[in-house]
């Protein structure tokens, strides 16, 4: 195939995937809006006789936005996909040529200035403007972090890919190998923990804060009503916690035949797919906790004027721990065939 014809084919498939799954979101939007509607009449975040009104601006808005921003990804994905030369394609290997190509690095420099900027307003504005502000700087440090975050990976993959090392010699030394020799992929699969626990997190403690600044105590329905709101994104992160995973062991169905074809038992690859699925969940959290944790001091700043923010150590653990088990969830299950199956393919 000729460059302009993998272009056209890659962007083809990925406007045909933007489409159908932008109009399956709009007709899901509805019963889901009525649904949460109904669940903030009933805590009291809302008036009992407020109606669900549905407008055409949100649904033209997500499509349009949707469309765009996956188009942009298969232009890049198509563009690097006919830079690689024939022979090239032929050769395997483990090790990623550039850890961080200067698009993504600026991109991320950017970002993370942006998010800076942002953290120092939080306290600066009105104080009923710092919790928006306080969850943009959420955002901006989320893109930062994730178009820098092959640096992270490959440095505390390295720490604590040494400690699964100390701890199961063989499994840990491929999961710390693997994370060292693929940051970038290994990041894929970390944004989206990062994601979740630095955007859930912030929702969760700015409300806990506002509400201990001012001294009110939440009790029945209205105590679980932020908690219910934030299970919704999150419930929608562990689909993608667990399709990250599997995607990224899935590309490495040659790499665990082979390891099996020298020696490894399928139970040491088990071990070290949960070995290295733990670490990049612990990467993902403690990079989300580290931005969720500067965002939430300025705001706690901002509203008591003091660095201090309110925060719930069940409800964390909680978050951590849905996304470990996604992440080995799908891990395992990508992996299954090619553990336990024939050393050759059908």
């Amino acid at each position: 195939m000729r460059p302009r014809q993998v272009r056209r084919l890659i962007m083809a498939e990925a406007l045909v995937v933007a489409v159908l799954a932008g109009v399956a979101g709009c007709v899901l939007a509805v019963p889901y809006a009525a649904l949460m509607g109904a669940f903030m009449r009933m805590t009291g975040l809302a008036p009992g006789g407020v109606p669900i009104e549905v407008t055409t601006a949100p649904f033209i808005l997500a499509l349009v936005v949707g469309l765009v921003v996956t188009l942009l990804a298969a232009r890049v994905a198509a563009r690097k996909a006919v830079a690689v030369g024939p022979l090239e394609v032929l050769r395997d290997s483990a090790a990623q040529r550039r850890l961080l190509p200067w698009s993504r690095a600026l991109v991320g420099g950017v970002a993370l200035a942006g998010g800076g900027v942002l953290l120092w307003l939080v306290p600066q504005v009105a104080l009923k403007n710092a919790p928006p502000v306080a969850l943009g700087t959420t955002m901006a440090l989320c893109v930062g972090a994730s178009a820098l975050g092959p640096v992270a990976v490959r440095g505390m993959g390295w720490l604590l890919g040494a400690v699964a090392a100390r701890l199961d010699p063989g499994a840990g030394m491929l999961a710390g190998s693997s994370l060292v020799a693929q940051p970038r992929r290994a990041m894929s699969a970390a944004s989206p923990v990062m994601l979740t626990v630095a955007l859930a997190c912030t929702f969760l403690f700015a409300v806990a804060t506002s509400d201990a600044a001012e001294g009110v105590t939440r009790t029945g329905p209205s105590a679980w009503a932020v908690p219910m709101l934030v299970g919704s994104a999150v419930a929608y992160t562990v689909i993608s916690v667990l399709n990250a995973t599997a995607m990224t062991m899935a590309e490495r169905t040659e790499e665990l035949r082979l390891l099996r074809t020298v020696g490894t038992r399928p139970r040491q690859l088990a071990r070290a797919v949960c070995w290295e699925t733990l670490i990049v969940t612990c990467v993902g959290a403690l990079l989300g906790t580290g931005i969720a944790a500067a965002s939430l001091t300025m705001l706690g700043k901002a509203v008591t004027g003091e660095p201090w923010f309110a925060y719930s150590l069940p409800q964390y653990a909680g978050l951590v721990l849905v996304c470990a088990v996604s992440g080995l969830v799908g891990g395992l299950a990508a992996t299954r065939r090619v553990r336990r199956g024939a050393l050759v393919p059908d």
